[in-house]
């Protein structure tokens, strides 16, 4: 203010002036308390979220850890370290600021929460540390001590982590400045509060990026080039003298740590696995073309996966007979088309020639389509001309079966399936043949639906007719419904007289 002698009026000008002053100054204190308040609350939500995906993603690798032990039994092992400290840490935190807000009853009145004493009394005296500043000090220095010595001093996080839980002098104008009070010594209480926050805050970016720092390297090493090797895949399984040699050569990745759960080839279990591959080892069989099928099981997000494996191999004699094989397997089936493989081991297949009841060339080297009608076996015929002219012949006899009797299913599920009688009324009845070797189409033509105290009521067709949606109105919850006499007939050969599908029982839900 001026000095000098004043008149009244200016004296109560400047009286007016320095009241102004301080009551803009106070209003411009409650919006900053209001502000750090609001900004406490979001990241206190962002916390919950991040806490939320961090315990995701170790569920994960727990899963990840028991389906395959040996790629990341010790990945799961830091994550769980990782997060047992970030746990302690976060509720030492939690503790403090609970402490802090003791007293207030209004925990959202952030204008009230002005005081500086509470923190400075707690942390500070003097120019010392208290027991509890030092504890304080200790609990940050330990956290990030123990996280960098879990993630190593070389990885590439070391830096960041070093960064966050910083606790070294601070620069200000008037030179050095102790961490502790440079970050929280003379500050309103709500400030502290969410520097505490903020540092939870911290603890779950650093639990969130170790998690995926873990999971990215194991990926990396999966995709590595130096996993994979290299498979020769040939056009066929057998080349005759002269003929020049097709096939591929690709690569397949290769991992010693990933073994499957089970391995099934054939219709037996392989237990001896080498390097994440199954080894086979057994008879090679009869002459002709030999199927290899079979699954690889793995178990995946506590499921098991299945990975189909279906190749073949060829069996060859010496040049004096035929080898006659069926594609599909050792019999033939009426009212289908049978894929067959007929070849002489060393002769052409324009020397070749074949005859049975039924049977016709199709295209392709060696391949036939056998469509058997009547009786119980045909024989196929088949003669060849050796290179030095000479002709040989042989014959095979092959066993002529029906198509076996179709299993009735409601929504796609036989046998005993329970739903509710609203589903019911509108699902679609029809008829499968599950393990057939073939992929045929069965089209249902009708079928009898019996509820019990009900008439049997007989339908047209593969829907529910209005009749069978008012019986299936009036079944109890525990009623077994009935769907039986389910009548097909065969796609593309109707003339095909298909056996009734067995009978769905349906239980009220």
């Amino acid at each position: 203010m001026a000095s000098g002698k004043l008149s009244p009026r200016q004296k109560m000008i400047n009286i007016m002036y320095l009241v102004f002053i301080a009551m803009l100054a106070m209003q411009m204190s409650k919006e900053v308390l209001s502000a750090f308040g609001y900004m406490n609350e979001k990241l206190t939500d962002n916390n919950t979220t991040s806490s939320v995906k961090n315990k995701t993603t170790l569920e994960n690798l727990a899963t990840k850890a028991k389906e395959q032990p040996e790629k990341y039994s010790e990945l799961f092992a830091k994550a769980t370290e990782v997060d047992k400290l970030s746990s302690k840490f976060n509720d030492y935190l939690e503790g403090k600021k609970q402490f802090f807000l003791t007293g207030f009853d209004d925990l959202k009145d952030y204008e009230s929460m002005d005081p500086t004493g509470i923190v400075d009394e707690h942390f500070f005296k003097g120019d010392k540390l208290t027991t509890e500043g030092q504890e304080f000090l200790d609990h940050v220095n330990g956290y990030r001590d123990a996280i960098i010595k879990i993630v190593g001093e070389k990885s590439q996080l070391a830096a960041n982590i070093k960064s966050r839980f910083d606790t070294s002098d601070q620069d200000t104008e008037d030179g050095k400045q102790g961490w502790m009070e440079n970050r929280y010594e003379g500050f309103p209480l709500i400030s502290t509060v969410t520097n505490l926050t903020s540092m939870q805050t911290d603890i779950r970016t650093t639990q969130s990026e170790i998690f995926g720092n873990l999971l990215g390297g194991q990926l990396e090493s999966d995709v590595s080039m130096s996993n994979y090797k290299t498979i020769l895949i040939p056009e066929k399984s057998a080349f005759f003298q002269g003929e020049n040699f097709k096939g591929k050569i690709v690569l397949g990745r290769y991992d010693a740590s990933l073994k499957p759960s089970e391995v099934v080839v054939n219709g037996n279990k392989i237990t001896t696995i080498v390097d994440g591959g199954a080894v086979l080892d057994f008879p090679a069989g009869a002459v002709g073309e030999r199927d290899i099928k079979g699954k690889f099981i793995f178990i995946e997000n506590g499921k098991p996966v299945e990975i189909e494996i279906s190749s073949s191999y060829a069996v060859i004699p010496k040049p004096n007979s035929a080898v006659i094989s069926a594609d599909k397997m050792n019999v033939v089936y009426r009212g289908v088309a049978n894929p067959m493989t007929i070849s002489i081991p060393g002769i052409p297949d324009n020397l070749v020639s074949a005859s049975g009841a039924g049977l016709s060339k199709a295209s392709g080297s060696g391949k036939y389509i056998m469509t058997p009608s009547a009786g119980r076996e045909v024989k196929i015929n088949v003669t060849g001309k050796l290179p030095n002219g000479q002709s040989v012949s042989s014959s095979q006899a092959f066993r002529i079966k029906d198509i076996p009797s179709p299993q009735g299913s409601i929504r796609k599920q036989s046998g005993y399936v329970k739903m509710p009688g609203a589903s019911l009324e509108n699902s679609t009845v029809g008829a499968e043949l599950p393990d057939f070797d073939f992929d045929l189409v069965l089209n249902t033509s009708g079928f009898t639906l019996k509820v019990p105290g009900q008439s049997a009521v007989v339908v047209s067709g593969n829907k529910m007719n209005d009749a069978a949606r008012k019986a299936i109105a009036k079944a109890k919850r525990g009623d077994v419904v009935t769907i039986f006499d389910i009548k097909s007939s065969l796609g593309g050969n109707t003339s095909y007289k298909i056996k009734d599908a067995s009978a769905v029982s349906i239980e009220i839900q």
